[in-house]
């Protein structure tokens, strides 16, 4: 692909923005030196506009091509936050702020669409804007919807949206994506059981909140091997279990437990969430307690639309010729997908090689995937608005 000459150029620039983010990580949307570098530098690649505070603290660039009969907007999106972990990659650029590192790669994507800005504003080989939203609060803290719903869409007239993560596992510039549904939902569960406390000796003079915890536990085992069509993707995970006592010789009052819901159809979402308290007041009632559970939704379906598939995957096939168009879906989650709820568009891996995986202490970005990532934003931009 063209492009490919040119960020084999940029590759120690990219790299260094790279590395600089990663010695700084920030969390959720406490990320103002990284989006204010961001920033920076999208001003001095001659951005034709460059707005920050989009979604609490995202930044959106708006890069205008030669031409615009055709009136298309496309947007490249990219997530800049890190994680609350301690780094073990031992790296000379390793964080230099304890408990938090880039541990998921978002560094890596900030400075390939960074690298895509540079050359898109050089060149302005398209026909249309390209507008790049660089988005806080991806892990956990929902930035992409903050950023739709402070009315991005609507204000730079975004037609579609494209984004990208890499993947530990796929060699390093190979792609994968799907059609439809390519990551899941994720919503949690508190659930309180309330009983009736007393001494471990005496247990027929108690309810036994543990006992009942444990049943529920089980029971909500059934939803995914009972309740739900075989075919039909759903996790259902109780996590913590905590009681008000820590003591050996006592049966406590409560008991509280956290759990995660992953699904990948909204209409088995809705019925795992029914379901969730049905078991657990049943079970609850069954043994004379009572169970209180509060639902949260949280990331939506991450759904690609399939005309918007094609176009990645053609772009991506330009780039490598290794596309993988029907990898498995994944059940975490991914907020990009309020994006996609707002427009059409589509999510793809890159491969970031043999390392460890994301989330994990000793993961760190390959930049050798650098080139392909770049490569592919600026090709979509370019593939979607043909220069007149």
């Amino acid at each position: 692909m063209p492009v490919k000459n040119r960020f084999a150029e940029l590759l120690p620039e990219i790299t260094a923005w790279r590395r600089d983010f990663h010695e700084h990580p920030e969390l959720l949307f406490d990320v103002h030196r990284t989006a204010g570098k961001v920033a920076e530098l999208l001003r001095s690649f001659g951005c034709d506009e460059v707005v920050e505070g989009i979604g609490r603290t995202g930044v959106v660039g708006v890069i205008k091509g030669k031409t615009d009969t055709s009136g298309r907007v496309i947007g490249l999106r990219a997530d800049m936050d890190a994680l609350p972990i301690i780094e073990q990659t031992g790296v000379d650029y390793a964080s230099k702020t304890p408990g938090k590192m880039h541990a998921c790669g978002h560094d890596g994507h900030t400075a390939m669409l960074l690298g895509a800005a540079k050359y898109l504003a050089e060149t302005r080989n398209f026909d249309g804007t390209t507008v790049l939203i660089f988005q806080p609060a991806e892990e956990g803290g929902g930035g992409g919807r903050e950023m739709v719903n402070d009315g991005m869409m609507d204000r730079w007239g975004i037609q579609e949206v494209y984004g990208m993560h890499n993947m530990p596992g796929i060699p390093v510039g190979q792609f994968a994506i799907r059609p439809g549904a390519i990551m899941a939902a994720a919503d949690q569960f508190d659930i309180t059981v309330t009983g009736k406390g007393g001494h471990a000796a005496k247990p027929h003079d108690c309810i036994d909140t543990t006992v009942v915890a444990a049943q529920i536990i089980v029971a909500l085992q059934t939803i995914a091997s009972r309740n739900v069509d075989p075919m039909k993707q759903v996790v259902v995970s109780v996590c913590t279990v905590q009681t008000d006592s820590t003591a050996h010789n006592v049966i406590p009052q409560v008991v509280k437990m956290k759990g995660t819901v992953r699904t990948m159809d909204p209409a088995v979402q809705d019925f795992v969430e029914r379901r969730i308290s049905e078991v657990c007041a049943g079970v609850a009632t069954a043994l004379g307690a009572k169970a209180e559970v509060n639902y949260q939704r949280g990331y939506p379906v991450t759904i690609n639309s399939d005309t918007e598939t094609e176009h990645a995957i053609n772009v991506a096939n330009a780039v490598s010729g290794k596309v993988d168009t029907n990898t498995a879906p994944l059940m975490g989650a991914e907020d990009f997908s309020f994006m996609l709820n707002a427009r059409p568009g589509a999510y793809i891996f890159l491969g970031n090689g043999d390392t460890a995986m994301v989330h994990h202490p000793a993961y760190n970005f390959d930049d050798n995937a650098i080139p392909f990532g770049s490569s592919w934003y600026a090709g979509m931009a370019e593939a979607r608005m043909p220069a007149a």
